[in-house]
């Protein structure tokens, strides 16, 4: 979550983690499992984007992300990009392990925003 506080440039994005008491009041419908199987992306219009949709949508908000964004909507790709997240999702601590990101986040400093 930190990183995408550093490619959100514009501000575009108010990152909510699952502790945080507003994030049952912004989507009461989502249950804590949902949000820890997948990051969330809920428009100012209410609707959810989740897991691999979810960047997609904040790929083509942030101009960091857009390649990724732009490529997640040829056709077929979302397809396999939401098989692709599940897969990292569902073995995200096994990866951490490999990968040594126990402490990733603390690598990177929080950004401080207005």
């Amino acid at each position: 979550m930190r990183l995408l506080t550093w490619l959100d440039w514009f501000n575009k994005v108010d990152l909510r983690p699952i502790n945080d008491p507003e994030a049952a009041a912004i989507a009461p419908q989502l249950t804590r499992a949902d949000l820890q199987e997948a990051i969330h992306c809920i428009t100012p219009a209410g609707e959810i984007h989740r897991g691999a949709r979810a960047l997609r949508f904040l790929g083509m908000r942030m101009p960091a992300l857009l390649p990724m964004g732009l490529f997640l909507w040829f056709p077929g790709v979302i397809f396999f990009a939401e098989k692709v997240y599940m897969w990292i999702s569902r073995n995200r601590l096994l990866l951490s392990k490999w990968f040594g990101c126990k402490g990733a986040c603390a690598i990177m400093p929080e950004r401080k925003r207005d």
